[in-house]
């Protein structure tokens, strides 16, 4: 079973006073323990309600509503989620929540999940179930992965440059359990590397040498909404490679190109998508 366990709203928390090096120390002690105990799901603070906003409906319609909000023991200043096999076990844990927060002074609410089995079968429910599964199959991140033949840290450092984005990652084969395997002039290639754009992620990696096979059948697709700006890219990608379709206009959107860099990577640039309105193929 999970449950919420809901730190309420006081004055302090109200006005944004940050807690103590002290407190934050006692509390991560506190969720340490939970998540050792197999308990501990997730768990943050709130912003105060000052910064908040509430979207009220009446008749159907929204109306948006800035805070703060007057009713402070009725706020909620953060939560834990955690997962129990009783109710008993959940009050336990519940009790030992850090006497540092506003001197042993806090109101702390704790609720059950509704699980789908507290509901009267049905279609809704069914179409609940599926959609549970649905995301159980999803994973945490998805990104392409890219081959390279001894140039991976010379692609993915102009990648970085020319997308807007950080390495994260540029491991050489020289500070791996492999370094032993490696001849010494492929002791440099990058085994993975890792650039982040926006928080879109492409790795990439070296092939030891007589394993690399250019890829084949797959490009990476970039998106913009200004034209002139995804020409510049197509154009600066395609340096030192081949334009296999020439950037211009097209029934999907108002610049598509591709190209394959000097790298040996596929590129498809797309700018301006047309929308089902303006697509002469959905008239």
């Amino acid at each position: 079973m999970k449950f919420m366990l809901m730190r309420k709203a006081d004055a302090n928390t109200e006005q944004g006073i940050m807690p103590s090096e002290e407190l934050l120390a006692s509390m991560v002690d506190y969720n340490e323990q939970m998540l050792k105990a197999g308990i501990f799901v997730t768990g943050n603070g709130l912003t105060p309600s000052k910064d908040g906003y509430r979207i009220a409906f009446h008749n159907g319609t929204p109306t948006v509503i800035d805070g703060p909000f007057t009713e402070t023991k009725e706020l909620l200043a953060g939560y834990t989620v955690l997962e129990a096999d009783s109710l008993e076990k959940a009050i336990t844990w519940a009790k030992r929540w850090p006497t540092l927060d506003s001197n042993g002074n806090v109101t702390l609410e704790l609720r059950r999940f509704y699980e789908l089995e507290d509901f009267t079968p049905g279609a809704a429910i069914d179409r609940h179930r599926k959609m549970g599964e649905q995301l159980a199959r999803m994973p945490s991140s998805i990104c392409m992965h890219l081959g390279f033949n001894g140039q991976c840290k010379e692609a993915m450092t102009f990648y970085a440059q020319l997308l807007g984005g950080d390495i994260e990652m540029m491991l050489p084969y020289r500070e791996t359990p492999m370094a032993n395997d490696m001849p010494g002039d492929q002791q440099d290639l990058i085994i993975h590397s890792q650039i982040n754009i926006g928080g879109r992620r492409i790795m990439g990696a070296d092939a030891p040498a007589g394993y690399y096979r250019p890829v084949q059948g797959a490009s990476v697709q970039l998106e913009y909404e200004s034209l002139e700006k995804a020409e510049q890219i197509f154009l600066q990608l395609a340096e030192g490679g081949t334009i296999v379709m020439p950037f211009e206009p097209t029934f999907w959107a108002r610049g598509f190109g591709m190209l394959n860099d000097r790298f040996g990577i596929a590129w498809m640039i797309n700018a301006g998508m047309l929308g089902q309105d303006t697509c002469p193929a959905q008239k």
